[in-house]
């Protein structure tokens, strides 16, 4: 779980699990395959998947900005607004390393406890952080590069605050928040990606990259669809079979 400059020393965090694995590895048991080879095998038949979802999102996309006048729509703008107040911000600003360590390590530590694990240490510093837990895998580690946390916590809290005021007419500025920290978890996704995470290479960097693009690829376009009146999740869905059903055409004539 660490990232940014590593201090010597440092203990990384490994699950019990993952030490008796690597403990039966070297028992010498000649039907074992490495869980590095077997993730790649995954990340290559991913690759399929990530394809047709992206041709699915640009399809989807272009028809409702076209035909459906997205870009019309307050959600849009306010949204634009947001992630681009945010571009400025990190290109012209000092970036708040603290504010995304701490984001990162908690994302961490959320999915730990998602996943029915526990925590037993929390450390964040501007030069990096880590966590220390008894449970470690790739969703775990990956959490912080596809799950943006502090869009997901605007979007609870305008939700609690909604059961006991009247906050319809502050939607706008809800907008704005999820783009600004939408656009905070991608700027730093892509800058902290190139800088070889443990995060990422422990899983396989090629597995990683390919996880994290699908469920980034994901999020946007449940987004889209949560944006747009027009459009819906089975419109997705239809959209997304008919795709498939393309590619596998495709692949049938060759």
């Amino acid at each position: 779980m660490h990232h940014g400059r590593r201090r010597a020393g440092r203990r990384r965090n490994v699950a019990s699990y993952a030490t008796l694995a690597l403990h039966r590895r070297s028992a010498g048991d000649p039907w074992t395959i490495p869980t590095r080879w077997l993730k790649f095998v995954v990340a290559i038949f991913l690759l399929p998947l990530c394809a047709i979802l992206t041709q699915t999102f640009f399809t989807v996309f272009a028809r409702a900005t076209v035909t459906q006048r997205l870009w019309a729509g307050e959600e849009f703008w306010f949204f634009s607004l947001g992630a681009v107040l945010w571009l400025i911000a990190f290109f012209g600003l000092p970036r708040p390393m603290l504010v995304y360590v701490f984001g990162h390590e908690l994302t961490h530590a959320f999915w730990v406890l998602l996943m029915g694990g526990r925590v037993s240490r929390f450390r964040v510093a501007r030069e990096g952080g880590h966590i220390v837990t008894d449970r470690n895998n790739f969703w775990i580690a990956l959490a912080p590069y596809f799950f943006p946390l502090y869009s997901i916590l605007v979007i609870a809290t305008y939700g609690v605050l909604s059961l006991f005021f009247y906050v319809q007419p502050y939607g706008r500025f809800l907008y704005g928040l999820i783009g600004a920290t939408w656009a905070f978890h991608f700027t730093f996704t892509c800058w902290m990606i190139p800088k070889k995470q443990t995060d990422l290479t422990d899983h396989g960097t090629f597995f990683s990259l390919v996880v994290i693009y699908l469920l980034n690829l994901l999020l946007l376009s449940v987004m889209l669809v949560l944006a747009s009146s027009q459009i819906t999740f089975a419109d997705l869905g239809r959209d997304f079979f008919m795709n498939a059903d393309k590619f596998a055409r495709w692949v049938t004539s060759l």
